[in-house]
């Protein structure tokens, strides 16, 4: 029984089976070789080049998982969960399944007890000699998996960010900036909620050098959404507004401030700024971030962070701590401040 404390623990100690059970399943096309109907497992097998024995039972165990659905005749089909790990899905979480749970994410978090022996963060430079995202920009492949990971990821959190700051009065702004927004979907989205609105996706030269990847002319906002190459460490452009969706997260205290301040310097007195990241919640209340936040640790240089933390940020770069917004999940919080 799951309520049993000693099962609840097994569970824990085998859940990375779960998780390399489901890449394994990714990484070989199990999900995007079922579409509509079910296949036998020697079929996927065949289509694949895989073993037809071995392939049976790893569609077994992903069947175990709710991914996919085993009739009598060891024919499977994709369950509304397995449907997510498909890369035609709209919503598709492949990309994020390849990264998390692939060979450099996994090497990474080997060094988590050295790190916190050492207090110094980062297993990713220990396993590879530089930083992720220096390592994304010089392996193609791997940079390849990343971007579309983050893309996917960050796609799906929009709505709740949305929902967020669905509340606020946007009517004495027309100019928002998206520092670090990737394609724009974030801000293209609310672009699309609020038609008085222009706005800015400032992003690297190599994050929105293919057309086809940019959200706002696919959304019919190429005259209201621009893109502009930048590095957000150096200088952002002028806003009344500025966004920023799962960017300080990555970046130690002192690169946040570096960020914050860049952004205080460029804007106009009264100029807001939104922060959206998975906010830590107080003792003993689990959390995703919680989780996050150890990954960060085995990662890069950041952190998560509680409410009062990302207030002293925005402190100590001038910027003056409004509130924080959440939607129904909770999963999230867009943290608002103003340049008085």
């Amino acid at each position: 029984m799951m309520n049993d404390p000693s099962q609840i623990v097994v569970e824990l100690i085998f859940g990375r089976w779960r998780s390399q059970i489901l890449y394994a399943g990714v990484k070989l096309g199990i999900f995007d070789a079922l579409s509509g109907a079910s296949r036998t497992s020697s079929d996927i097998a065949e289509a694949l080049h895989l073993d037809p024995a071995l392939t049976y039972r790893l569609l077994r165990a992903l069947a175990s998982l709710g991914l996919l659905h085993e009739d009598t005749q060891r024919s499977f089909a994709l369950t509304t969960c397995g449907a997510y790990l498909r890369t035609d899905h709209p919503q598709t979480l492949h990309g994020v399944a390849l990264l998390e749970e692939g060979p450099e994410h996994y090497a990474a978090w080997k060094h988590l007890c050295a790190i916190l022996r050492d207090g110094q963060q980062d297993g990713f430079v220990r396993e590879f000699g530089q930083p992720l995202f220096v390592r994304a920009m010089e392996e193609p492949e791997y940079g390849a998996v990343f971007d579309t990971a983050m893309s996917s990821y960050a796609n799906s959190l929009t709505p709740m960010v949305l929902e967020a700051l669905a509340p606020y009065d946007f009517s004495s702004i027309t100019h928002v900036c998206d520092v670090g927004g990737g394609h724009g979907h974030l801000l293209c989205s609310l672009l699309t909620q609020h038609p008085a609105l222009h706005g800015t996706v400032y992003e690297l030269a190599s994050v929105t050098a293919d057309p086809a990847r940019l959200w706002a002319p696919k959304m019919g906002l190429g005259e209201r959404c621009v893109y502009v190459a930048g590095d957000m460490f150096r200088e952002v452009p002028e806003a009344d507004a500025y966004l920023l969706k799962s960017i300080l997260h990555d970046w130690s205290d002192a690169e946040c401030v570096q960020i914050l301040t860049n952004m205080y310097r460029a804007a106009p007195t009264h100029a807001r700024a939104f922060v959206a990241e998975f906010v830590v919640p107080g003792p003993d209340t689990p959390h995703f971030a919680k989780l996050f936040d150890i990954h960060m640790m085995c990662v890069l240089t950041g952190r998560e962070r509680t409410e009062e933390e990302y207030a002293a940020l925005f402190h100590e770069a001038g910027w003056h701590y409004v509130r924080t917004r959440y939607p129904a999940s909770q999963l999230l919080g867009v943290i608002e401040a103003v340049k008085a």
